[in-house]
């Protein structure tokens, strides 16, 4: 059974930077599609960004141009690097992986941009 492990989260200032992590266990990270989703308070669960097996990215536009979505097959690792926040990028996010049908989320780690 896969986990995903998240790390990063916190509280920071609007305009400053976080970096999460979300580390995968198993054999089957290398092959599956990556991805991030936040929910804040009244929303729906929205993708943020996601990576491919090959490496092609998306985007949310809210975030287009502040974050970046990697990948590191050597440590079954997904990155969201996230840089110029904002006060509305509060959420909670959450880590995905799906490979075919197999879907796994992480525990969801709190990011809180105060103003």
């Amino acid at each position: 059974q896969v986990q995903l492990v998240e790390s990063g989260g916190g509280l920071v200032q609007a305009g400053g930077s976080l970096r999460l992590s979300c580390a995968a266990s198993g054999s089957i990270f290398s092959a599956s599609t990556m991805g991030w989703y936040r929910q804040a308070p009244g929303t729906q669960r929205d993708l943020v960004a996601h990576i491919s097996s090959g490496g092609s990215t998306n985007y949310a536009d809210s975030v287009k141009g502040r974050f970046t979505i990697s990948r590191d097959n050597a440590k079954k690792t997904v990155y969201l690097q996230m840089n110029s926040l904002k006060p509305e990028d509060t959420a909670v996010y959450y880590c995905k992986l799906v490979l075919g049908v197999y879907e796994r989320w992480g525990q969801g780690t709190q990011v809180t941009v105060s103003s």
